[in-house]
């Protein structure tokens, strides 16, 4: 399941974007991203020869079952990270730009042990 950051940031993004919108198109991912399009379809190709997405004819573009779980784990990480840093005091622009880069870059044990850890301290508290 090893991809990069870049295939990850789609991922998440469609993740995203499917959750507001009924349908979600290359011209939809390159909006949010602030991408042009042409480098979009490059990344869809890509991802599309990797099996993490399906595209029908009319552009509408579907996570697979391997593209929704790697899109669904960034996205745990990204949120989770960013409430903890936010939690921390951390301004929320900061907390959000640095959760984006930790997603990446944690391995699945220590984002395991970390979340526990803190899961544990918030039951403590309460």
């Amino acid at each position: 399941m090893a991809t990069n950051e870049s295939a990850e940031n789609y991922l998440e993004t469609i993740l995203i974007l499917s959750r507001t919108l009924p349908v979600v198109r290359s011209v939809d991912i390159a909006t949010e991203l602030g991408f042009k399009k042409s480098s979009v379809s490059v990344a869809m190709k890509n991802l599309r020869e990797k099996h993490h997405i399906t595209m029908t004819d009319a552009g509408y573009i579907y996570l697979t079952e391997s593209g929704r779980e790697m899109a669904e784990m960034i996205y745990e990480r990204h949120e989770f990270f960013s409430e903890w840093l936010i939690s921390l005091g951390v301004d929320e622009s900061i907390a959000t730009a640095d959760a984006c880069k930790m997603e990446h870059v944690i391995s699945k044990e220590s984002f395991e042990a970390i979340k526990k850890s803190i899961q544990g301290t918030k039951t403590e508290q309460e």
